[in-house]
């Protein structure tokens, strides 16, 4: 095109070059906040809600913890989630995004914790609603905090009315949800092994649990058989453990029948060794040398076979028992049981069994009905009871979570008493809380449970009459994102055990129920179950909160005139805060105007971790309330890594916090990051990632501003019929067509990576690269001519469409785009919708015949961009090739066409005669050769092609078509 040059006659101020004020450079954290302010004025969310006839959607927040600034793990969920709401919007729907937070539980208990410790105050000292008040005070405080800095994201929302799992309506509604389990009887009060904090002093979940690499004792215990076999009476069986605190505990020993036993006799042994010559030794076959070699027995025989019928009918004694002092503490038979979940793939094919500290352990003594048989030898601090001899008050791991002195000191009493044979140190994977991040342990406690198994008989049983059955049945009426979240959450469900519902914490819902004075947990009036109770006490809930439970006096209020209180003992664990989250869809999608009619949401989405926990205590929670599943879509991102591909940690120093990147480069680069990753996948971020993001930007910013300069002063009597285009813009218009569908599918199946890169491609590589190049001639040279019409007619479609497909993902910059077109304090592109786009500019054949036309100028292109870089032209303009095509159907198309102007040249000869060797080709295209020449004629000096023409009209030194410009 024309610019300024010594040659140039002053006809620059003639051509129709773009005109606009859209800045080059965005400046978005100076600029995004005007237009958070905008939209706050405009209340553009709830303009949106005021149109009429749309099908609702919604998508239900996972609420996140009210405890600390945002991470970029919550930067990409909640950009997520903006994306899909805003984009269904655009698609028609009424699409609503009410934010919530999880309010109770141990973080913010634990931080006020600290703050007493600090001051020398002792939490019991504090009246229980005091401290519940600095509790709220606290996740008030952040609940503020992380909601501007959501906002800052451009999430759009009912930020002025979120959910709170602390507001009194949702504590009702938890607490109440919560009697329908003790009223359909599958609530019940156990004592069973479960995941304990001896830092925190609570029960944990499994959603609770991380695993990190744990330094473990690791023992090898013999036990005497006591009765058996004749010629097994000086044997012992060996077991392997890497808890020598469970030992105490141990009250059998497990084997599996279908795992081949022996009896071995070691013959020799090293100088030090805990075995001796003759001893007799019970071992899986295939771990009986690894074993005894561990034991230094240099020499061993295997004297027989051992049955798993005389495994059944062994006896053995305690390691411990007849240990001086010990006062006869461990002097009972040891059985010798079967069980599955033994194996021979290490140990020693014997497990070590302690019911009070194992699941595996445990399930075995219930199918025995051997329950009276649990022990209570460890306390809520890890530590030995004072009735446990020898190891009273000795802890497991100390208030910090470090080894305390019972391991070692187990394994030197069994030396003493003779029954260890080996021991090592190991690192493994061992469970954690993610909280403390200090180790936990298994221990038998009286907690509330939610029987998974129980046949609940509520009339709601469609889809199964237990809760588990409801829960795998439902999984398979989801549609799950990606497919594999499915079978994740199939398999817990599956194998999980019974739903511990309690928390000996104070910052929480209580278990709003009562048992009665003098009965046992088993029999049938231990609970009170009283609908009249229960009404009471959702009417004081919703006046005055959960505190209303801590109260003085509460039991009386609530049981006075129904129920004798005399009689009751009140609860006052906390519900497990997944049963908080796992109840929002009920004061969510139920309860709220804004929510949806059937109590469901169209989709949850969360990090692949919610699959053990919100996924799954949503699910668990509403099959036993409602029968079915709270959702119908489960949308799952990865985890967030450095650049490495390593998980990010502070002490690492490799954190990405989202403010910086805001500060940096403006929320938008972080939303186009979002966009561009597969987000169902772990993904990466750092610093040149983010710089190849801005690239991006950067070229999608320049399209934008291209058409913007281009459609300047363009109004409706430019408009031109499709119908009445050139075959240039039909195909433009034919490949919008197939975008929008892809758009919109992508967009419904949350997949806005394939959208984002399906659009980034078409304006890189179909427009800057193709369309626009081409046209850049009409648009700035033409006068009023039907290529120039069409031509801004499309841009003014693809305006329309790119700014909308764009706005659920870059908020800002459309929106500064959508402005500089349509200024105004109520214009906002996030008022629109994606326009409709007719069925019929979808034209195959014109498409088919182009895609000839397009591989004949890429042959062309390169052929010419060859002859630049040896400097024999400067532009294409100066070119006129001979074009040789040996298919007859694409010479027709070239020929049909303006092809010069497709090629960017001043002309082009075209001919069917064969290649001459000298041509230029390009393998992957065939039949197509370009013999270079240079154009005949002079420079026009307008539009700067060379033609014969030039210096023969009115107008001096310009060609015809620019002439008639210019008159």
């Amino acid at each position: 095109m024309c610019a300024d040059t010594p040659e140039t006659l002053n006809y620059k101020s003639t051509l129709n070059l773009p005109k606009t004020d859209f800045p080059m450079r965005a400046g978005l954290p100076k600029r995004e906040p005007e237009w958070l302010e905008k939209w706050a004025k405009l209340n553009v969310y709830s303009q949106l809600r005021e149109k009429k006839g749309r099908t609702p959607f919604t998508l239900h927040d996972g609420p996140p913890y009210a405890n600390g600034h945002l991470h970029i793990g919550h930067a990409l969920n909640k950009t997520i989630k903006d994306v899909i709401v805003r984009s269904h919007q655009m698609m028609g729907f009424d699409a609503r995004y009410i934010p919530g937070w999880d309010c109770h539980g141990l973080p913010i208990e634990w931080k006020i914790e600290e703050q007493y410790r600090q001051k020398g105050k002792n939490k019991d000292e504090v009246p229980i609603n005091d401290f519940r008040a600095e509790c709220r005070k606290f996740a008030q405080g952040w609940v503020d905090i992380q909601r501007d800095e959501f906002k800052r994201l451009g999430i759009t929302g009912t930020w002025d009315k979120p959910y709170l799992t602390m507001d009194f309506h949702a504590e009702r509604v938890i607490a109440e949800d919560f009697m329908k389990f003790l009223m359909n009887g599958t609530l019940y009060q156990g004592s069973k092994p479960v995941m304990w904090s001896p830092v925190e002093k609570t029960a944990l979940a499994e959603a609770e649990i991380e695993y990190h690499d744990h330094k473990s004792h690791a023992i090898w215990v013999a036990f005497k058989v006591r009765s058996g076999g004749d010629d097994l009476a000086d044997a012992r069986i060996v077991i392997w453990t890497t808890t020598p605190w469970t030992i105490p505990s141990n009250k059998a020993i497990a084997y599996n029948p279908t795992i081949a036993y022996g009896l071995y006799r070691v013959e020799a042994t090293e100088e030090e060794s805990w075995t001796a010559a003759g001893d007799l030794y019970l071992l899986a076959d295939d771990l009986a040398s690894e074993v005894l070699t561990k034991a230094r027995a240099t020499e061993f025989t295997r004297v027989r076979e051992v049955s798993a019928s005389e495994l059944a009918g062994i006896t053995c004694s305690h390691p411990l028992a007849g240990f001086e002092g010990a006062n006869g503490f461990w002097d009972y038979d040891v059985p010798v049981i079967d069980g599955d979940h033994v194996t021979d793939d290490a140990g020693t094919g014997f497990v070590h069994t302690a019911p009070s500290h194992g699941a595996d352990d445990y399930e075995c003594f219930v199918k025995r009905d051997w329950l009276d048989r649990m022990t209570h030898n460890v306390g809520e601090e890890s530590q030995f009871l004072p009735h446990v001899p020898l190891f009273a008050g000795l802890q497991v791991f100390d208030q910090k979570g470090k080894e305390g002195k019972a391991n070692s000191t187990v394994i030197d009493k069994l030396v003493e008493a003779g029954g260890l044979i080996a021991r090592s140190r190991i690192t493994h994977s061992y469970p954690h809380s993610w909280r403390s991040k200090a180790p936990i342990i298994f221990r038998n406690t009286p907690q509330w449970f939610a029987a998974i198994d129980r046949e609940i008989g509520d009339g709601k049983d469609t889809h199964g009459k237990t809760i588990r059955e409801r829960a795998l049945t439902e999984i398979d009426n989801v549609k799950w994102t990606p497919q594999s979240g499915r079978n994740r959450l199939h398999s817990m469900i599956k194998s999980r055990p019974d739903w511990v519902l309690s928390r000996q914490r104070a910052w929480g819902v209580p278990l709003t129920c009562f048992t009665r004075k003098g009965a046992l947990p088993t029999d049938e009036n231990f609970l009170l179950r009283d609908p009249a109770v229960n009404a009471r006490i959702v009417e004081i809930f919703e006046a005055e909160g959960a505190d209303a439970w801590y109260t003085d006096g509460s039991k009386d209020r609530i049981l006075g005139g129904l129920q004798n209180p005399e009689d009751f003992d009140q609860v006052f664990d906390i519900l497990d805060v997944w049963f908080d989250s796992g109840s929002t869809h009920a004061f969510v999608l139920r309860d709220r105007e804004d929510g949806t009619e059937d109590g469901i949401a169209d989709v949850y989405l969360e990090g692949t971790d919610q699959h053990r926990g919100w996924f799954h205590s949503s699910l668990l929670q509403s099959c036993g309330t409602n029968g079915r599943a709270p959702y119908r879509n489960v949308v799952t991102h990865g985890m967030t890594l450095d650049e490495k591909g390593m998980k990010m940690s502070k002490s690492i120093g490799n954190t990405i916090v989202p403010e910086k990147i805001i500060q940096q480069y403006g929320a938008d680069i972080l939303r186009l990051w979002v966009a561009q990753v597969d987000y169902t996948s772990d993904q990466r971020i750092g610093p040149e990632i983010l710089k190849g993001v801005s690239d991006s930007y950067r070229r999608l910013r320049n399209t934008m501003r291209y058409m913007l300069g281009s459609l300047a002063e363009f109004t409706e009597a430019d408009r031109m019929d499709p119908a009445d285009m050139p075959e240039l813009e039909q195909l433009i218009l034919h490949r919008l067509a197939e975008l929008d569908h892809e758009v919109r599918k992508g967009y419904a199946a949350f997949d806005f990576q394939g959208v984002f890169q399906a659009v980034f491609t078409f304006s890189t590589l179909d427009l800057s690269a193709f369309y626009f190049d081409i046209r850049k001639d009409a648009l700035y040279c033409d006068g009023d001519t039907v290529q120039r019409r069409a031509a801004r007619t499309v841009l003014d479609i693809l305006f329309h469409r790119l700014t909308t497909w764009l706005a659920p993902i870059l908020i800002f910059t459309m929106e500064e785009v959508w402005l500089e077109r349509f200024p105004g304090e109520d214009s906002s592109v996030h008022l629109v919708d994606f326009p409709e786009t007719p069925a019929d500019w979808l034209n195959e054949p014109l498409a088919a015949k182009w895609d000839g036309v397009r591989k004949a100028r890429r042959v062309v292109t390169a052929a010419l961009e060859i002859q630049r870089q040896d400097k024999v032209i400067g532009a294409s303009l100066e070119a006129a090739p001979t074009v040789h095509v040996r298919d007859a159907k694409v010479l027709k198309a070239l020929q049909e066409l303006p092809f010069e102007d497709i090629c960017i040249t001043s002309a082009v000869s075209l001919t069917n005669d064969p290649l001459p060797d000298e041509a230029f080709r390009l393998p992957e295209i065939e039949g197509v050769g370009v013999v270079f020449e240079l154009a005949e004629g002079v420079k026009c000096q307008r539009c700067w092609k060379t033609l014969p023409d030039v210096g023969k009209h009115k107008h001096e030194g310009v060609c015809g078509r620019c002439d008639a410009a210019l008159s």
